[in-house]
């Protein structure tokens, strides 16, 4: 099976771009109003993920970048391990391309949340490229210690993880992507099949094992970007989905322990995937997050 007819649609959008690596990722850049949107996606999904809070009224008019990191969705799907310290290099870069010296609202989810962390920690080392103002995170397990990863990260992690990535089947994915999700708001049989479709494309789902890698490092940089979180200047917020089974309530909690006062949506019925569970909460958290910074509240 190849892209699924919407996933196709997605790919119409966006195109796959040349990076400094040498590989080639996929953008979706859409003109519009200001301040733009930069949008970091999750493990093991891609920016497909964002599509549904893009067509909601709030969103269509802004401009918006996003993009699959490497080694996911349309990108280039290389034979080495993830490097979150790379995505967050590639990400300036894109930034850097697309919307040049304009300040931006970064919004991440999951795996995205810790390369945003680490441009948090890159800009208070003075070291910072893209001029993040505002930055809005999403259900990511940036405490590892109080998160609970599934079966199948644990899996994949574990020395048997390249036996298991070749053995990979939709069945498996399917059943493991569902069990991140709400009751209230299960996975559809259509989503699964443009998630998998994704993850298969360029024999990604024999390389869950290098994807998953960066869970590694979240573990390695824990004392630097728990630190970026506690310590980032700029204006932070945070949307959670409250039944996540992975990034759990005890992960929230500790990261409003670590910055005490930080702005939190809750969402009570939503799992791990608040903007493909509920787009128009998402959007509507983004686009008063947007106007915010371009009427200068909440500073």
């Amino acid at each position: 099976m190849g892209l699924t007819t919407r996933v196709q649609a997605w790919q119409r959008r966006g195109e796959r771009v040349p990076v400094s690596s040498g590989h080639r990722l996929f953008v979706v850049h859409q003109p519009g109003e200001q301040p733009p949107i930069v949008l970091l996606h999750g493990f093991p999904s891609s920016s497909y993920d964002w599509r549904a809070p893009l067509d909601e009224p709030r969103l269509r008019e802004r401009e918006v970048l996003a993009f699959d990191f490497l080694g996911f969705g349309l990108s280039d799907k290389p034979a080495q391990k993830n490097s979150l310290m790379t995505q967050a290099d590639l990400a300036q870069e894109l930034v850097a391309r697309f919307l040049p010296e304009r300040p931006l609202l970064l919004v991440a989810h999951d795996m995205g949340t810790s390369v945003a962390t680490e441009l948090f920690a890159r800009e208070i080392e003075g070291a910072a490229t893209i001029p993040i103002t505002r930055a809005l995170l999403l259900n990511g397990s940036m405490l590892l210690h109080l998160a609970k990863p599934t079966i199948g990260q644990q899996l994949l992690r574990s020395r048997a993880g390249p036996l298991l990535a070749r053995l990979s089947s939709e069945r498996v994915f399917r059943q493991q992507l569902g069990s991140v999700f709400s009751v209230s708001h299960p996975l559809s049989a259509a989503e699964a099949a443009d998630q998998w479709s994704l993850f298969k494309h360029l024999n990604g789902h024999r390389r869950g094992h290098d994807q998953v890698a960066y869970m590694e490092q979240r573990l390695r940089y824990a004392e630097r970007w728990h630190g970026a979180l506690r310590d980032w200047p700029g204006q932070l917020s945070l949307l959670w989905g409250l039944k996540d089974p992975v990034a759990r309530v005890e992960v929230l909690r500790g990261i409003q322990d670590l910055r005490p006062g930080v702005a939190v949506t809750e969402l009570p019925y939503v799992g791990h995937y608040p903007q493909i569970e509920d787009p128009p909460e998402v959007a509507q958290l983004v686009g008063r997050l947007v106007s915010e910074a371009t009427s200068g509240r909440g500073r």
